[in-house]
């Protein structure tokens, strides 16, 4: 049972001011969260396999093939300046 001891507890790690009435009111509220959290575990799954999705999907991957390579001489072609197997740039002071 959440008290409003418990709801001040929180209101302060979180840095929040609260009034008497919404310590009341966040009192009720966080009791009837539990209160049906509660009723959740009263379910029984023991045959129950866990889930990460409710939806079962699979990523569909397509095959990582080699299309084309360029070679050095055609990716130097479209470079301003070469020096050697280098790309040529101006230099950054």
């Amino acid at each position: 049972m959440i008290t409003t001891k418990d709801v001040e507890h929180v209101a302060k790690l979180a840095r929040l001011e609260l009034s008497e009435s919404e310590k009341e009111m966040f009192t009720h509220q966080l009791g009837d969260v539990l209160a049906h959290v509660e009723k959740m575990n009263e379910v029984d799954t023991t045959n129950v396999e866990p889930m990460n999705h409710p939806i079962d999907f699979t990523n569909v991957m397509r095959e990582d093939v080699k299309i084309y390579e360029n070679t050095r001489e055609e990716l130097m072609a479209n470079a301003p300046d070469v020096e050697g197997e280098f790309f040529k740039v101006p230099k950054i002071n």
